[in-house]
């Protein structure tokens, strides 16, 4: 009974301590409330790089507030006013991706394809680019900035995100924004950083533009 005991607990200790065991489906089940604008011209971005938080606003009013992940100071996001300039809600980079022959995956450049392999670029959802080589899109959310300057959105906010905004809607990226002092502290999904990632044969398939909760509005 002893030794049943201290297994079951390694067992449980095991469990708790490694985040691919829970985390994902935390993560995956990660969601903000929304609400549909009611002037959609009215519609603008505020981006708070310091916080790693978006408001979308109409007016004075919050529409979404949602924690996202920057670019690096290395790679930092561009600072200043934009707007949406093009919206792909099935967006694939054409500067890097997954080359693929049989079993074999290889992560690469376009420039470094293996000769005789495929080749799928990376896929990015719910593409709004703001600067040219820029947008927001779906992606792992780390606590730290980590992208190469583009906005990293959750993948159950994205498509609600994608919603709101239109091409022509004002966007204002800086390192702080007046909201952050009443609607940055909101709950957060699990840091993705220690997450297990997934399978390179699922980025070369479709499954990863629509693996999202189905979009639902206050």
């Amino acid at each position: 009974m002893k030794m049943l005991l201290l297994l079951a607990a390694a067992i449980c200790l095991a469990s708790c301590s490694d985040p691919s065991i829970s985390g994902v489906e935390v993560y995956k089940a990660y969601d903000r409330p929304t609400a549909l604008p009611k002037q959609p011209s009215q519609v603008r971005v505020k981006v708070s790089t310091a916080r790693q938080r978006v408001y979308v606003m109409e007016g004075s009013t919050p529409l979404l507030i949602m924690p996202v992940s920057v670019g690096t100071p290395a790679t930092p996001t561009p600072h200043g006013n934009f707007r949406i300039l093009r919206k792909v809600a099935r967006h694939r980079s054409d500067e890097h991706g997954y080359a693929y022959s049989g079993q074999k995956t290889d992560r690469c450049f376009t420039n470094e394809i293996p000769s005789g392999w495929s080749f799928k670029g990376t896929p990015m959802p719910y593409w709004c680019e703001f600067k040219s080589g820029h947008a927001f899109h779906t992606g792992w959310i780390k606590h730290t900035p980590c992208t190469n300057g583009s906005i990293r959105m959750h993948e159950n906010l994205a498509p609600k995100f994608f919603q709101l905004v239109k091409v022509g809607t004002p966007v204002e990226i800086a390192t702080t924004q007046p909201e952050d002092s009443e609607y940055a502290n909101i709950p957060l999904p699990p840091d993705a950083g220690p997450l297990p990632d997934y399978d390179p044969f699922y980025y070369i398939g479709d499954a990863y533009f629509t693996d999202h909760k189905s979009p639902s509005y206050d």
